[in-house]
C-alpha cells in the first residue's frame, strides 16, 4: 500500500516466477504513482540502485531465478518502497539467508529507515537480531501481546514467564561450563483453541487459579513497560 508496505518471509516464492524483475517492481510503480512506462523504468532502477544492487538496468530484465535469495529480498523492499510508505513491516525478512546476508539487508533496513523518516516493524523470532535493530520490543504468545517494552529493559529485566523464558532458552558464550539449553515445557496453543485464562498457563511454573479463571489485562509495572500477567517476574 502507499502507507504501510509489507516484504515477506520468502522473497524467492513471493515473486512471480514467469515475470522479470523490471515487470513486477512496474507494477508497483503504476499502481502507486500513474508514472508513464518510461519514467516509471527509471525509477525502477532507481530503487534497485537505492537497495544496493549493482548493474540495476541490467536486473530489471532478469526473472527471479536468475537472483540469489539476497538479491530477492532487496528486490522486494525495492519493491515495497515503489509506494514510498510511512511503516514497512518485515516479516521475517532474514529467513534462509546466510548471515553475511542477514547483516547487509539488516543494515539496509536501518539505513533506509533513517534516510526517509520510515518507521518499520520487524517480524522475528531471532533474539540476536531483536536485540541489534530495534527500539521497542512487542511478545507475542498465542496471538497475543504478552509484554511490551524498550529493548535494553526487556532484556535485562523481563517480566512475562513466556519472556523470560525465551531468553533462558538462548545459548550463552559467557558461560564457563558447557550447560543444557533450558526449554520451554508444552506446546503453543492453536489460536481458535486457547485454554481458558491466561494462554500461557497450561506451561507457566507460577501458575495459580487466577491464570486459569482469569485472561490478564496488560498492565503498566514501570514506564513504558507492560506485561499481561497476574505474577510478573523481577517484580
Amino acid at each position: 500500500g502507499k502507507e504501510i508496505a509489507m516484504i515477506f518471509q520468502d522473497p524467492v516464492v513471493s515473486l512471480n516466477p514467469v515475470k522479470k524483475i523490471g515487470t513486477q517492481i512496474l507494477e508497483s510503480l503504476k499502481l502507486h504513482g500513474g508514472l508513464p512506462r518510461k519514467k516509471a523504468l527509471g525509477k525502477a532502477a532507481s530503487l534497485l540502485e537505492q537497495v544496493g544492487i549493482a548493474n540495476p538496468k541490467d536486473r530489471l530484465r532478469d526473472y527471479p531465478h536468475l537472483l540469489s535469495g539476497g538479491l530477492c529480498q532487496r528486490v522486494m523492499i525495492a519493491m515495497a518502497l515503489a509506494g514510498n510508505p510511512n511503516i514497512l513491516i518485515a516479516d521475517e525478512p532474514t529467513t534462509a539467508l546466510d548471515v553475511t546476508v542477514q547483516a547487509q539487508i539488516l543494515s539496509l533496513l536501518r539505513n533506509l529507515n533513517r534516510e526517509r523518516g520510515m518507521a518499520t516493524i520487524l517480524i522475528t523470532h531471532d533474539l540476536g537480531v531483536i536485540a541489534e535493530n530495534v527500539q521497542r520490543v512487542f511478545v507475542l504468545y498465542a496471538g497475543l501481546v504478552v509484554e511490551e517494552a524498550k529493548v535494553e529493559l526487556l532484556f535485562s529485566t523481563p517480566a512475562h514467564p513466556y519472556t523470560v523464558g525465551l531468553l533462558k532458552s538462548l545459548p550463552r558464550m559467557a558461560d564457563e561450563e558447557e550447560t543444557d539449553l533450558i526449554p520451554i515445557e508444552g506446546v503453543v496453543p492453536a489460536p481458535e483453541s486457547r485454554p481458558k485464562g491466561c494462554c500461557f498457563q497450561p506451561r507457566c511454573p507460577y501458575s495459580t487459579g487466577t491464570c486459569i479463571e482469569k485472561q490478564p489485562s496488560p498492565a503498566e509495572i514501570s514506564a513504558g513497560h507492560k506485561v499481561a500477567c497476574f505474577h510478573p517476574v523481577n517484580r
